[in-house]
């Protein structure tokens, strides 16, 4: 459980092919009008049947034991991969674990960890949340649950979350190690209900400027956004940077109730149709809290499905500006159909189109794998081709592309200082967590956020990172160190921010020296 910058975002750019299989999942997020989905019986006539006799006669007559429901899975999994690549079979615990995120709530205790030298690691508690009423505490170490000692090389996040999570009401029992201090306490955590904003990160940046970043479009997001709205309303802001970076999706419904903040009434947001699907249309209600205002939407290759909805409308109605790098490009509707045992089926329904009529929808004709690492391996320096796109004129003249994703109004370059591979096997190795929750949180406590935003590591600490680059078998070149050294800096502060601070601070810290949200604010002054 982490944010969305956090370190391994940014060193991932490293590594093209693990973050493509990574971040595929995450674009799969999309749902459309409906939460609850549509429910499938199992049981049936006509083709399924004849799927279910097949699995029957392998069951009752087929020389050798066997799992049918294996084969099941199995063929359900090949009949997927005969579709675009965001149709997707759910297992339980997936379908479950997507329903809670995008619903912004879950049943559980409250924290989020690391797996630090292979132990688990508190270094967020939710304020009035379970864990705090227990008297977790950040930098805890989690030792074992309900009796049973955590050995994370064999546990693996989903599985400790599986531990950590369960029914409301019920508790858990968490052996807890707390620095310094010898002895092994007992915590008894009862569970409840968390719920999770889905916003990062909602300040001025200066008198004028406001700063919303989303993770997600998720159930509760527009109930999250339109607080902050009312409260920087009241606090007389002018203009807004919307941060939509590494946003992969969410409801359709959440991002077309976002847009009718920004846009006038009757004006059309979206429009979606398939093949068995009939064009239905998103207009706004004339009822935004920030319909006149200076607006900016920052996006990047991590940007898709109802970002992009958002950043389509916001371009093709001349509404604001749209900053950063080309957003991922998925122009598809899912909608999700619930099987009796928790699974489910996410299944494309509909394509959607800006109001202009665009389709962002990138070809997928070369298989998943290359269609969730293009995006990665587009030029490195502005990933904006834009060749062979169908072209859109707006009202002002404004010309835009269909295809391929967004293409911004105004492109930033990604900023790779200091991303060598001594910082990237830093992060990669868990040499940095290591560092920063190990060691820099306990010796260097800031007495303020001012002065952690002017900490920078002094000799006696490079020398400890260096010891745990050596621990985590980091060949540490003088050269590379130096490069990397402001960027170490810069994450050092951040994530010290987030830990006794929280995440805005967090935020505060990363964009005071973020290339893209610097971008927006000059686009702000020059006009």
């Amino acid at each position: 459980m982490s944010t969305r910058k956090n370190l391994l975002t940014a060193a991932g750019y490293a590594g093209v092919l693990i973050l493509g299989m990574f971040l595929g999942p995450k674009f799969q997020k999309e749902n459309s009008n409906s939460k609850n989905g549509s429910f499938i019986p199992f049981l049936g006539g006509g083709r399924e049947g004849k799927i279910d006799r097949i699995l029957d006669i392998i069951d009752q007559r087929y020389v050798d034991t066997i799992r049918t429901d294996s084969i099941q899975k199995r063929a359900i999994g090949e009949i997927i991969k005969n579709l675009d690549p965001h149709s997707a079979y759910l297992p339980p615990m997936d379908a479950k674990q997507l329903s809670d995120d995008l619903d912004g709530n879950y049943v559980g205790i409250g924290i989020e960890y690391h797996l630090l030298n292979d132990t688990m690691t508190v270094i967020s508690v939710l304020k009035g949340g379970p864990a705090e009423n227990a008297g977790l505490k950040n930098g805890d170490q989690i030792l074992s649950i309900d009796g049973q000692q955590l050995r994370p090389r064999n546990n693996n996040n989903e599985e400790i979350r599986r531990k950590i999570r369960g029914r409301s009401g019920t508790s858990v029992q968490l052996g807890v190690k707390r620095h310094g201090h010898k002895a092994l306490k007992t915590l008894s955590v009862k569970r409840g209900r968390v719920t999770v904003s889905s916003l990062d990160a909602a300040y001025f940046v200066n008198a004028k400027t406001a700063y919303i970043s989303i993770s997600k479009f998720g159930g509760e997001t527009v109930s999250d956004v339109d607080l902050a709205l009312k409260r920087m309303n009241r606090q007389g802001m002018q203009n807004l940077i919307m941060d939509l970076r590494g946003n992969g999706g969410g409801y359709l419904t959440a991002a077309t109730a976002l847009a009718d903040q920004f846009l006038g009434e009757k004006k059309l947001i979206v429009y979606t149709q398939g093949a068995h699907e009939p064009r239905t249309d998103y207009f706004a209600t004339g009822e935004g809290l920030f319909e006149k205002g200076r607006l900016i939407l920052l996006i990047d290759e991590g940007s898709a499905s109802a970002s992009e909805i958002l950043a389509g409308a916001i371009q093709d109605l001349d509404r604001g500006l749209v900053i950063g790098r080309k957003s991922f490009g998925k122009g598809l509707v899912q909608e999700q159909f619930n099987f009796g045992d928790g699974s489910a089926l996410n299944l494309t329904v509909a394509r959607y189109y800006t109001p202009l009529g665009r389709s962002i929808q990138r070809p997928y004709t070369y298989g998943r794998q290359a269609y969730f690492t293009q995006i990665y391996t587009r030029d490195s320096t502005t990933q904006q081709s834009t060749g062979g796109q169908k072209t859109y004129r707006t009202a002002s003249g404004r010309l835009l592309y269909g295809g391929g994703g967004i293409t911004p109004d105004v492109q930033v370059a990604r900023d790779t200082s200091g991303y060598n591979r001594f910082y990237y096997n830093l992060v990669r190795k868990g040499a940095l967590n290591s560092f920063i929750y190990g060691y820099m949180v306990y010796k260097s406590k800031p007495q303020s956020f001012n002065e952690l935003t002017q900490k920078e590591l002094g000799p006696i600490e490079v020398s400890v990172l260096k010891e745990q680059a050596a621990l985590k078998g980091i060949a540490v070149s003088p050269k590379q160190l130096a490069e990397a050294l402001p960027r170490i800096n810069t994450q050092i502060q951040a994530q010290m921010a987030y830990y006794f601070y929280g995440k805005e601070a967090y935020y505060r810290i990363l964009n005071s020296t973020d290339a893209v949200v610097l971008t927006a604010l000059k686009q702000l002054e020059a006009n």
